[in-house]
């Protein structure tokens, strides 16, 4: 494969990635009346499904399974669990009660948050533009505690749940695929899930097949929802350089705060048009203090 050929069918599969998980709002908004109990419960479960089907089409089972052996990775893929069940379900309560645009700004604010993290926990040290697009992203979030009324917690709990996430998922090495972490972060919430389905089933009771056809089939796709843009994700990063990987991760909350504002009505007041600007300009700031690091480092040896 040349260098062209790999190049555009990284693009395309970033695309595809974000661009899914940029309609994951619509997704879930298509699923009501059910629950979101009910809803990540199935996620879990199905994702663990569709994931073990595809290790076994893959014929990977056992190359998966023998990381369970690994202590280190096992300790940490069930810290991943435990933050990713924070994100699944803070994200899909915000997508069935109005709170899309909310959810949209935490992601918008993700990669500050990593940034920060790198300051905090690896005590890793920030060019000045670093520094001032985390001092726009705090005013930011100042301006719209304050047009709330108080912090914006959804945001704020996605930002920082997948942050630690991505951290954690850093830390078990390129050894370990997208795939077989999902695997094994599925592996240890199911247990979680099936009890949920478990206490939904003899509360308000379930609503698989009691919904007509194209409601049961949407339901049913929920692991296939959740791993495809995980495995487009794989390809992308294996055929991109992080730089263009970082810049594209912005399509999937535009395409989310389009929808939440065009498609769903939810309000934009002033206070939160200028807290959301501050954000972007915070990115475009971040942006394009990395690619000129990126760049810097290119030039660089051939200069020696």
């Amino acid at each position: 494969m040349n260098e062209s050929t790999r190049s555009r069918d990284g693009f395309l599969a970033a695309a595809a990635a974000y661009g899914l998980w940029g309609l994951l709002p619509a997704y879930f908004v298509a699923l009501d009346p059910s629950g979101p109990v009910e809803i990540l419960a199935f996620r879990i479960v199905l994702s663990l499904v569709f994931c073990v089907v595809i290790l076994a089409i893959m014929r990977r089972l056992a190359k998966t399974a023998a990381l369970l052996k690994d202590s280190g990775i096992v300790k940490l893929s069930a810290l991943a669990a435990l933050l990713i069940l924070i994100n699944w379900s803070v994200y899909v309560f915000a997508s069935l009660n109005q709170f899309i645009v909310e959810a949209a700004l935490g992601y918008f604010i993700n990669p500050l948050v990593t940034v920060a993290l790198g300051v905090v926990v690896l005590k890793e040290k920030l060019r000045p533009l670093q520094w001032g697009a985390l001092g726009l992203a705090i005013v930011a979030v100042i301006v719209l505690a304050v047009g709330y009324g108080s912090l914006p917690v959804i945001s704020l709990t996605l930002a920082f749940s997948f942050g630690f996430y991505g951290f954690v998922k850093n830390r078990m090495g390129p050894s370990v695929k997208s795939l077989d972490s999902l695997t094994l972060e599925t592996l240890w919430l199911t247990p979680v899930a099936l009890g949920l389905l478990v206490w939904v089933s003899m509360s308000t009771g379930l609503t698989l097949g009691t919904l007509g056809t194209a409601h049961t089939l949407l339901l049913l796709m929920a692991g296939a929802v959740t791993s495809i843009p995980l495995l487009f994700f794989g390809a992308a990063a294996r055929r991109l350089p992080l730089s263009v990987i970082g810049l594209m991760q912005y399509l999937a909350p535009v395409m989310q705060f389009t929808f939440g504002v065009a498609i769903m009505g939810e309000p934009m007041p002033l206070e939160r048009w200028i807290g959301f600007s501050l954000v972007w300009i915070a990115l475009v700031v971040l942006s394009v203090d990395a690619l000129r690091h990126r760049r810097n480092r290119l030039i660089q040896p051939t200069q020696h």
